[in-house]
């Protein structure tokens, strides 16, 4: 299925093709090329200093660390993020080696993380990610030093438009796509804001 978004613009198909699904083929597996191909392009991003302050756990469906991930997701994401091919949790490096806070670590760990769904994009996999899920039990769960902050967990693996779901979330998989306009996110409304009125 593609749902492509409605930009006042072309976008790269990357990018407006891209949207985040529910139903997940339950028994595609993701090889170890597809999997390195996203964690290179997100160790590819941009940070502050070249600081680099993300960090990823992968796990593959099947093994414990899956398991484990999906034990630490909200209820409502429990029942469709298990059908995944692979969960990565990712988390910021918020502090360095002396404890000096990372003051950009949260902004250059999203743009890791977009390259990295981008990327998935370009491998013809789906992505959802999930802010819903326990993000201390998380960090006690897999050993986490003080100073990484687990932020997202994402699901990857192969689109199925024929996964069931329990409403409300198939629902959602059908559901127009939205954004607000552009006009309202521009916090110059000059000169720019009239023309994409």
């Amino acid at each position: 299925m593609t749902r492509t978004a409605a930009s006042q613009v072309p976008l790269h198909p990357l990018l407006s093709e891209r949207w985040s699904p529910r139903g997940f083929d339950a028994a595609h597996e993701v090889g170890d090329d597809a999997l390195t191909a996203l964690l290179e392009a997100a160790r590819w991003a941009p940070s502050a200093n070249n600081t680099q302050p993300w960090r990823f756990l992968v796990a593959r469906r099947g093994d414990g660390d899956f398991a484990s991930l999906v034990d630490l997701l909200a209820a409502g994401n429990q029942v469709w993020a298990r059908h995944a091919s692979a969960l990565v949790m990712v988390a910021a490096e918020t502090a360095d080696e002396t404890g000096a806070g990372r003051s950009h670590a949260l902004y250059d760990t999203g743009q890791a993380v977009a390259g990295l769904v981008a990327q998935a994009q370009a491998e013809g996999l789906a992505t959802h990610q999930m802010g819903g899920f326990d993000a201390v039990r998380a960090a006690e769960t897999f050993g986490l030093p003080g100073n990484l902050t687990p932020l997202v967990v994402i699901a990857v693996g192969k689109y199925d438009p024929s996964a069931l779901l329990p409403e409300p979330l198939a629902g959602l998989e059908t559901k127009p796509r939205s954004r607000f306009p552009l006009s309202t996110l521009l916090i110059e409304p000059a000169r720019l804001v009239q023309q994409v009125a």
